[in-house]
């Protein structure tokens, strides 16, 4: 009625006045579009500028890691050959070769090598020799191989004719060979002195060694020299760093740090090494990247054997040298940026790293400039589109004031009723046959042609509807202002979600008089080939009507997908996640494009669980927890849920429209309301009860009347 009448007043004036409409905001749109552009030509030019800046900077970071690590790199070798020289000058020694060719020579078959090398007057005399060298070199102790890997001297005791251990025998092999060798740092076999001067296993040692060769060249024996990592190999490593965050440090192919961190008392702190006074990061620290940063008091999302190592170190482990300016996380989360190398005449990587919050100050103090410069310019274009954005807002509300003063059509607006997202619903009345109806607005503030192409769907889908159980449409038009807006039946009553919020779980032969209504209501609309998709306790409306109580109204057909619709699906489609999420089937979630009327059926299943038991399918916090119950979880049965016996075949039949696989689902709404009528409590609700119960409650209905405001 009056659709045809809107339409045909504004004929072959509406292209005129649209393109009026358009150029004035155009004009308008003037005063700020020039701010908007300067700032956008800035943007492109000072991110160019920056962009370039940002390369430079990384390069020079990159390069000065570099320096670094070949420093220390460097520093480590030249060390090396230092302690190499200082081992063989030591092994050629003339009088050490005779002293432990004789200590060789006590050996005898069948007789413990302890016992007769500790009192052998050669053990003594080499300790003499050795001593002194090794306290003038900084060595700590010494120990001495035979070819059968048995130690047949050392500075203590408990070491002098032991078998090695197969890890040592593995660190010296190469110098059986007539090499020249510094180990790394490992744990040591036998009780030595910690940092406290206290006797314990598993201290960090490492040895320089190199072959005793008898007068023809042949390897005799191996003389090994004690280093301790924490004076020697740590400091070397040490020597060169950057700024107050940066370190050295070394690390093994298993991925365990063989030198001291400089950060030993924040590691304690964090719980990655024990609490200790004697606890030290050096052979007891795995270098993983615990994925968050534990100084802000973040737990690790997984156990610590189950984290990756840290970039650095993975990269190294793999043999492969490199650097990272764009940040990566160190063993304590921390962002850093490094430059790491594997060394393989130490069988070691090297790694140098320091916060990326240090190595790049000088591109953050340029980016804090560019960006205070850039948000002057910003700031002022931003303010006057503010401007303009406020005076067409109270342009809007004189619109809004102006507009419940004057009729929409034939109908003259009452009270605002509702509101959501995109329109309001007001309390109106036809202007000659004064019935009361709802009419929905579209808000000017959200009016686009995707709204507007919605709100238009809307109208003419649920107009194809002719169910008693579903919402009826009387009319829909346009003002000359532009403001869209259609006419429907106005409902007093409550909606199914404030029943049982009100009333609590129903009987069940009311549940499934009310799921019967609803059952016809989508039968017709699955007949013609359209989905509700939103169907929920809140869009099913319960009143009084033509003298029936307990009267079903289904509403809002606004999310409605029209199975042969074409493009018009993609009007509620386009990358949203449809539907109310406690209601919404599997499908909806994981694959919405898909869903066809089964889809509703799980809708009613849900809704049909929800009056049951007076609780929805699922007790969740967050959205994310719902979906994901949707799709995995199969709710309690309802029997379970309330505690008491419920009609197994009306249960049963919740359950089959729960199914996770729509196949399993009743095949139509049809055969769902067939299947409710057989239900054994399906006769227990009757009119009388109906009637009964509207008229218990109409003293509390009437004092806050749920008026019929269709979810917008």
């Amino acid at each position: 009625m009056s659709t045809t009448s809107s339409h045909s007043k504004s004929g072959s004036s509406i292209n005129s006045k649209t393109y009026l409409l358009r150029t004035q905001g155009f004009l308008r749109s003037q005063v700020w579009i020039w701010p908007l552009l300067a700032a956008a030509m800035l943007a492109f030019v000072g991110f160019g500028l920056r962009g370039q800046m940002e390369r430079t900077m990384n390069r020079q970071t990159a390069a000065s890691l570099q320096t670094i690590l070949a420093a220390n790199t460097e520093a480590l070798r030249e060390w090396s050959r230092m302690v190499k020289a200082e081992v063989e000058n030591m092994a050629a020694d003339d009088r050490v070769r005779e002293l432990v060719n004789q200590l060789q020579q006590q050996l005898k078959p069948g007789v413990s090598p302890q016992a007769t090398l500790l009192t052998a007057p050669q053990l003594a005399a080499l300790r003499s020799r050795l001593t002194p060298m090794l306290e003038r070199q900084g060595f700590t102790d010494f120990a001495v191989l035979d070819t059968n890997t048995v130690i047949i001297a050392a500075t203590r005791d408990p070491l002098v004719g032991m078998q090695s251990p197969q890890n040592f025998e593995a660190q010296f092999a190469r110098v059986f060979t007539g090499q020249t060798i510094v180990t790394h740092p490992f744990p040591s076999i036998t009780m030595l002195p910690d940092s406290k001067g206290r006797l314990r296993n598993g201290v960090p040692t490492m040895f320089v060694a190199a072959p005793i060769l008898s007068t023809n060249g042949q390897v005799i024996a191996v003389l090994g020299l004690r280093i301790v990592p924490e004076k020697d190999f740590t400091r070397i490593l040490a020597q060169a760093r950057s700024g107050q965050t940066g370190e050295t440090y070394a690390f093994s192919r298993t991925g365990v740090l063989l030198s001291e961190s400089r950060f030993d008392d924040d590691l304690k702190r964090l719980g990655l090494i024990p609490d200790t006074e004697d606890a030290r990061s050096i052979l007891t620290l795995d270098l993983r990247d615990p994925l968050v940063d534990l100084a802000k008091g973040r737990q690790s999302p997984k156990r610590r054997t189950e984290l990756p190592f840290i970039h650095a170190v993975s990269e190294g482990m793999a043999g492969r040298s490199g650097e990272n300016v764009a940040g990566y996380r160190n063993y304590r989360g921390a962002t850093v940026v490094g430059a790491w190398t594997w060394l393989p005449e130490f069988n070691l990587g090297l790694v140098t790293e320091m916060d990326v919050a240090e190595g790049m100050r000088p591109l953050r103090v340029l980016r804090v400039g560019f960006w205070f410069i850039f948000g002057l310019l910003t700031f002022g274009a931003v303010l006057v589109f503010v401007l303009m954005r406020l005076s067409a807002r109270l342009q809007a509300a004189a619109r809004r004031s102006a507009l419940k003063a004057k009729q929409l059509g034939q109908y003259a607006l009452d009270d605002k009723i509702g509101a959501g997202a995109f329109g309001s619903v007001y309390r109106a009345h036809h202007a000659l046959m004064r019935r009361p109806v709802a009419v929905k607005l579209l808000e000017m503030e959200t009016k686009n042609e995707n709204t507007i192409a919605r709100f238009e769907r809307e109208v003419q889908l649920t107009s194809h509807l002719t169910h008693p159980n579903t919402i009826a449409l009387y009319d829909f038009g346009r003002t000359p202002e532009g403001v869209f807006y259609y006419a429907m039946e106005y409902l007093e009553g409550l909606t199914l979600d404030g029943l049982v919020k009100k009333y609590g779980a129903q009987a069940e032969g009311r549940v499934i008089f009310i799921l019967r209504q609803i059952c016809g209501s989508l039968a017709e609309a699955h007949e013609i080939g359209l989905v509700h998709r939103d169907i929920k306790p809140a869009n099913i409306f319960l009143t009084r009507r033509g003298g029936m109580p307990d009267f079903v109204k289904v509403l809002d057909f606004g999310l409605v997908k029209a199975n042969n619709s074409g493009d018009q699906i993609e009007l509620t489609a386009a990358s949203t996640t449809l539907g109310t999420p406690l209601y919404m089937s599997p499908e909806a979630v994981e694959r919405p494009h898909t869903v066809d009327a089964r889809s509703d059926l799980y809708s009613l299943g849900a809704v049909g669980y929800f009056l049951l038991t007076g609780e929805p399918l699922f007790h969740c916090l967050t959205l994310g927890e719902v979906l994901v119950h949707q799709l995995k979880e199969s709710p309690e049965r309802p029997s379970a849920r309330l505690h008491k016996l419920v009609a197994t075949d009306l249960e049963d039949l919740i359950l089959r429209c729960l199914a996770k696989d729509p196949a399993e689902r009743p095949a139509t709404a049809r055969t769902l309301e067939i299947a409710l009528a057989r239900c054994q409590n399906a006769n227990d609700w009757t009119r009388e009860e109906a009637e009964k119960w509207w008229q218990q409650h109409a003293a509390a209905l009437n004092e806050k009347t749920v008026v019929m405001a269709p979810a917008i």
